[in-house]
């Protein structure tokens, strides 16, 4: 399947046999622009990748809408070198009537362009985070704000995949995993392309691949992915400048001087370029719990 056959509409059915999950409103489609759904194990980088992809993209003459998808809301501060107030909140600023809305009052531009908004989420405990995914696409597609951008980019919380925080796969074209080369993170990726194999069955998105961040080496990932069928996208290797850019917040794009990082961000521009050209969906079979711990494991 090619990027041009993402458009083509399918027949909605529960998802799953016995799951409860988050459906969102058919009318509430992202039409135009290729959208991609960036998971994996909290904190193994997913806002940095998301922000300096976003940045690639832009880069490429790409117009480009990042939306966090965390209560934090700090998906994206290195590019708006802020906090932004999250969309639940400027609504809950005038009882969530959206129509007392500006644009301005919940998107901003970021670096090179980029648009930005956080979502942001529920207190914890009281609600769902689909609600939150669907409350922010409605208002953009109120606005119109979707109908200008090229690339959306949905960087969501951690390695939860309930129905609330699996919500932007129903979006989304292609499902993407940041992994490192170690126990956890892929344990965390084995179960993310569960769920986006599942929400492919009723749904558009397909699982792109995985993105290595924060690693020396790519061997154990490697090792995986061929065991499973999964693709390697990219490399990010673990310097210390993607750890300083977060503290001086800026992008990667914003650093110069450094041949390292000039490397990571030619690596950003040659990964957008190829997922702009379109990235074959991965057949993958993920593994059971039980067997991913034997295959990691060492005697």
């Amino acid at each position: 399947m090619t990027m041009l056959d993402l458009g083509r509409p399918q027949v909605r059915r529960p998802d799953g046999e016995g799951s409860v999950q988050v459906h969102l409103d058919d009318g509430l489609g992202i039409d135009a622009a290729k959208v991609f759904a960036v998971y994996g194990k909290g904190g193994i980088g997913k806002s940095t990748t998301s922000s300096n992809l976003s940045v690639a993209f832009s880069k490429l003459g790409k117009r480009v809408l990042q939306i966090g998808c965390d209560p934090k809301h700090d998906s994206t501060f290195t590019l708006t070198k802020r906090l932004a107030p999250t969309v639940i909140d400027v609504l809950e600023s005038v009882d969530f009537h959206s129509e007392e809305l500006r644009p301005e009052d919940f998107m901003f531009e970021g670096y090179n362009g980029v648009m930005c908004v956080e979502a942001g989420g529920p207190p914890a405990g009281t609600g769902c985070g689909g609600y939150v995914v669907g409350q922010t696409v409605k208002l953009l597609k109120e606005h119109h704000l979707l109908d200008d951008a090229d690339i959306v980019i949905f960087d969501v919380l951690g390695d939860v995949v309930c129905g609330g925080f699996a919500s932007p796969l129903q979006h989304a074209h292609r499902g993407l995993v940041v992994a490192a080369n170690d126990f956890d993170s892929i344990f965390a990726m084995n179960r993310i392309a569960s769920a986006i194999q599942a929400k492919s069955k009723n749904y558009e998105v397909r699982l792109g691949g995985v993105i290595a961040n924060r690693s020396k080496a790519t061997d154990e990932i490697d090792r995986f992915a061929e065991a499973t069928g999964l693709r390697r996208l990219a490399h990010f290797p673990d310097l210390d400048a993607i750890r300083l850019s977060r503290l001086k917040k800026q992008t990667l794009f914003e650093m110069h001087g450094d041949p390292e990082v000039e490397a990571v961000q030619q690596e950003y521009l040659r990964l957008a370029q190829a997922l702009i050209d379109g990235v074959e969906p991965c057949l993958a079979t993920p593994m059971k719990d039980r067997e991913i711990f034997d295959f990691l494991g060492f005697e």
